[in-house]
């Protein structure tokens, strides 16, 4: 099982994409530290979620952690999944009211970067890491 979640491809162009997805969420989790009120618990109880601080604190530490994963290409398919999750919930509820309010069109363009994001995860979830990555060289390294 294991070996499946390290399993990459070979390509070095993977890690154009683990960059984009992976200094995002890391930049966006320390953000939520930095300025809480704008982009942690203070956004999440604006939108109306449920426990605000307890949400800022832990999706923070989650996009921090992921992101570094990402970047550096260690179990990225599980650090990808938890990304893809984000994202899903990021673009439901932030973006529907958009849509509902504005338009779809107004929506689309609020959410180009959540919508680069989730295509970026869905893709290292099914590539993997590429060849640049902790993950190739560990499962090289069995070899």
């Amino acid at each position: 099982m294991f070996q499946k979640i390290l399993k990459t491809n070979q390509s070095k162009t993977t890690f154009l994409i683990r960059l984009m997805v992976g200094s995002v969420f890391l930049s966006e989790g320390i953000q939520k530290f930095l300025f809480p009120a704008i982009r942690g618990a203070g956004r999440f109880k604006k939108i109306g979620l449920p426990s605000p601080e307890f949400l800022g604190t832990f999706v923070g530490t989650f996009e921090i952690v992921c992101g570094a994963l990402i970047l550096i290409g260690l179990l990225t398919r599980l650090a990808s999944i938890s990304t893809l999750v984000i994202m899903i919930v990021a673009i439901a509820t932030t973006k529907s009211e958009v849509l509902v309010n504005d338009g779809f069109w107004a929506m689309m363009h609020g959410s180009r970067t959540d919508w680069a994001m989730f295509i970026g995860s869905l893709f290292l979830i099914i590539k993997g890491s590429g060849k640049f990555s902790v993950d190739w060289y560990i499962g090289n390294k069995k070899k």
